[in-house]
């Protein structure tokens, strides 16, 4: 499947049903007054997270989302429907920001998550609300009100406790390959991995934790070189990152030199970044060469613990993991997500007058 991180798409919730003019003709009743009913309101468009989704490959082809509109009011004081909320299941870690401006809107950050991002609009009151001593027979009622318009962006932001850093070729499709169940595409050649890769780590029958492979990061990504910040925007919601590091056959590469260029990137991507919880493992230790720089590199990156490991081999797997346990019990909180109140149903009703935007209508017999 096309893994798709960014859609945008117009969004329409349902407007209101208009009220009705109507009067009572029963028989033996001459005078029996207003019976027009209000018409029904819009539709919400909801989005709810689903972990079952990994992509916005639903999105990609969707030009619009729209939620049914209310029934109009009736005669004998029949009330219109309401229309039907939409609900839309998006991945866990859909974050969602109007096109013009650029605001984040909502943050769907958990599974089940419910958001409103277009409120449908509320339904017009019938002729029956609007009887009064000196006025038996009202001609008037309001019409439902438009439901909310919203060119949006969709941008999905991977969930994952440990976020994967290096280099290309330094072999971090080949460690979350050995550590779980996904299986990257693996090759000796740069840019391999095209796509974040997601692997659940099982250390025991309670304990598991996700990494997440995150791909094309070389010097200049903050600026969108190489895969540039399409894929940057990830490792955001990773609590604690694996930086891996290694020997690289071209001249101008080196350990030390290739993680300082990647901590540059992440601070000015995001100075917080650079300050997460952090491990950093040399791999590819099974070869000589890596062997006998080892010691040499944990000397350039000291006072930082250097680990080491062989992928190809399963030696120092344990204790790479290990710590990164350790990392994640330290520190189990996720980031906090960025989220607009509104849109999560706390802000105030608006207040309700009376008459206001009515719409008059003549009765005719």
């Amino acid at each position: 499947m096309r893994f798709v991180d960014e859609v945008e798409l117009e969004v329409v919730a349902g407007d209101g049903g208009n009220g009705c003019v109507a009067f009572r003709r029963e028989k033996f009743r001459p005078f029996g007054g207003p019976s027009g009913g209000d018409g029904g309101d819009g539709g919400d468009v909801i989005l709810v997270g689903d972990d079952r989704l990994g992509t916005l490959m639903d999105f990609r082809y969707k030009k619009k989302l729209r939620a049914p509109r209310g029934e109009h009011g009736r005669g004998k004081d029949q009330y219109g429907k309401g229309g039907d909320d939409l609900r839309v299941a998006v991945p866990v870690g859909t974050q969602v920001y109007e096109s013009a401006t650029g605001e984040l809107l909502a943050d769907v950050a958990e599974v089940g998550e419910e958001v409103v991002i277009a409120r449908g609009g509320r339904g017009g009151r019938g002729n029956i609300h609007f009887a009064t001593p000196t006025d038996r027979a009202p001609r008037k009622a309001e019409p439902g009100e438009p439901g909310e318009r919203l060119r949006l962006r969709f941008e999905l932001k991977l969930l994952a406790d440990v976020g994967l850093l290096g280099f290309p070729n330094v072999g971090k499709s080949t460690f979350i390959a050995r550590v779980s169940r996904a299986r990257p595409k693996i090759a000796d050649y740069p840019f391999t991995t095209l796509v974040p890769n997601l692997g659940v780590v099982s250390r025991d029958l309670d304990r598991s934790f996700v990494v997440a492979d995150i791909p094309g990061l070389i010097e200049g990504a903050a600026e969108g070189h190489g895969l540039g910040h399409r894929f940057l925007k990830h490792v955001e919601r990773c609590r604690v990152l694996l930086h891996l590091v290694t020997l690289d056959p071209e001249p101008e590469r080196e350990p030390a030199r290739d993680f300082e260029v990647l901590m540059d990137e992440l601070r000015r991507f995001d100075p917080e970044l650079a300050d997460r919880p952090m491990l950093v493992a040399v791999s590819k230790s099974d070869l000589p060469d890596v062997r006998e720089a080892l010691e040499e590199i944990r000397a350039a990156l000291a006072p930082r613990e250097v680990l080491a490991f062989s992928a190809a081999t399963g030696d120092g797997i344990e204790a790479v993991l290990d710590g990164l346990e350790n990392l994640l019990a330290e520190h189990p909180d996720r980031p906090e997500p960025r989220t607009s109140p509104l849109l999560k149903g706390e802000g105030e009703e608006g207040e309700d007058e009376d008459g206001e935007g009515e719409l008059e209508v003549e009765y005719v017999e």
